[in-house]
């Protein structure tokens, strides 16, 4: 739904997942192969990967300042058993958090989110704040207080529902 750029380095993972259902139609492209397969992920993955995804979602609506659309599974306890490792370039020494096990999906969020956190992005990545969308967007305004994923969609239409409320 966004025309926003993806989020910067593994956070555009997490965005990508979060926006893998559009809650406006329901359409879950989880439930497809090819939806799967951008996340090395199998039929038998999918519950697992739907938990997580909505954790981010309402870890993603707290850093825009919104309660949760609905009770889940807190986001570290899904990531609790994701161990990271400290990744040492030998020809440079440039260091990396990451994934002791690159497979499965949760590793592999939990190191982009541990990365995030490092360069001080992680709280820049936001839901939007209307109630059928909740679509993620990485929030590039100067002051961070970016409210929705579009502001051609969802910002117009919250606007246009304000001033007929007046």
């Amino acid at each position: 739904m966004s025309e926003r750029s993806p989020a910067p380095g593994g956070l555009e993972l997490v965005q990508s997942l979060v926006n893998t259902l559009a809650l406006d139609s329901g359409a879950d492209s989880l439930d497809t192969a090819e939806g799967r397969a951008r996340f090395g992920l199998g039929e038998e993955d999918v519950a697992g990967a739907r938990e997580l995804r909505e954790s981010l979602r309402v870890a993603l609506l707290a850093h825009a300042g919104h309660p949760a659309h609905r009770e889940v599974t807190p986001l570290g306890l899904l990531l609790a058993a994701s161990p990271l490792l400290v990744a040492v370039d030998a020809a440079d020494g440039s260091a990396v958090l990451a994934a002791a096990d690159e497979g499965p999906l949760r590793s592999r969020v939990a190191a982009a989110i541990a990365q995030a956190l490092v360069e001080g992005t992680w709280s820049r990545l936001k839901a939007c704040e209307a109630g059928d969308c909740h679509w993620a967007f990485y929030d590039r305004s100067p002051a961070g207080r970016g409210r929705w994923c579009s502001m051609q969609v969802c910002g117009a239409r919250a606007k246009m529902r304000r001033y007929r409320a007046k």
